[in-house]
């Protein structure tokens, strides 16, 4: 999977407009639903999308206004980018994850066929899959080590940086890195009573353990994480429009 986004330093306006309040509400629910742990990466995306969908008018008032200059549109227009291009690598990756379990699934559900080899494809492609995904994180935090969000238009800056931080979470989850914790997308089919580290792991992890001994893997395991997949691509894909109808209004100015 080729990986790559674009970064730039950014300064931004001040925060001394009329929809600024309402991002900031948003942005105070992005960062408390971080600590929490019945919070899903789903609910996320919804929450980023809200949140750009503000950011949007934000700068159609602004547009009505004339209160940006052609440099703070310039960085806002990179910034959007930047985001852009990680939805793209979020979505590759699980296309490519989807794409690995069709085969399994199909030859489950027929109970013929090459099981082990297919099972052995996926595993390898999930290890390119990971290694991929550890390039893009380090990159993100050299670039987040670069930010210069010090000037105006702060409120950007920090829904940047908000959204830049969930696609790390996104990442290590769908790395397996983060196998026990905060962003398990089906705590709602695990039992309620085990609060182990093992019942709380995110399935990319438990299903990639399951693949590990093929006698275990049951359809119902690939399914769930089908599932699981999906979700994620339809809330990537719906903050993809909306990064896109805001970098339009943008683009208007």
């Amino acid at each position: 999977m080729a990986v790559s986004f674009h970064v730039r330093s950014n300064s931004y306006p001040s925060r001394q407009h009329p929809q600024a309040a309402h991002v900031d509400e948003q942005l105070t629910r992005l960062r408390s639903s971080e600590a929490a742990s019945s919070s899903s990466i789903c609910q996320r995306l919804s929450n980023l999308q809200d949140l750009h969908d503000s950011l949007e008018k934000m700068v159609r008032l602004s547009v009505n206004n004339q209160t940006l200059s052609q440099d703070q549109i310039e960085k806002l227009l990179d910034g959007s980018l930047r985001i852009l291009d990680l939805c793209n690598v979020a979505k590759d990756a699980l296309s490519q994850m989807k794409e690995g379990l069709m085969e399994i699934q199909s030859i489950l559900r027929r109970k013929r066929g090459d099981l082990s080899g297919e099972v052995k494809k996926y595993l390898v492609s999930r290890k390119m899959l990971k290694k991929s995904l550890q390039n893009v994180l380090r990159s993100l935090k050299v670039c987040q080590n670069k930010d210069n969000t010090s000037g105006s238009l702060v409120v950007f800056g920090e829904a940047e940086a908000v959204t830049i931080s969930l696609f790390e979470s996104l990442f290590s989850f769908m790395s397996g890195s983060k196998a026990c914790g905060k962003w398990s997308l089906v705590s709602k089919v695990m039992s309620q009573n085990k609060a182990t580290c093992e019942a709380e792991a995110n399935e990319f992890t438990r299903i990639d353990s399951q693949f590990q001994s093929e006698k275990s893997l049951k359809m119902e395991d690939v399914q769930i994480l089908e599932s699981c997949i999906q979700d994620v691509e339809d809330g990537i894909e719906s903050l993809s429009k909306s990064l896109i109808k805001y970098r339009v209004s943008i683009l208007n100015i």
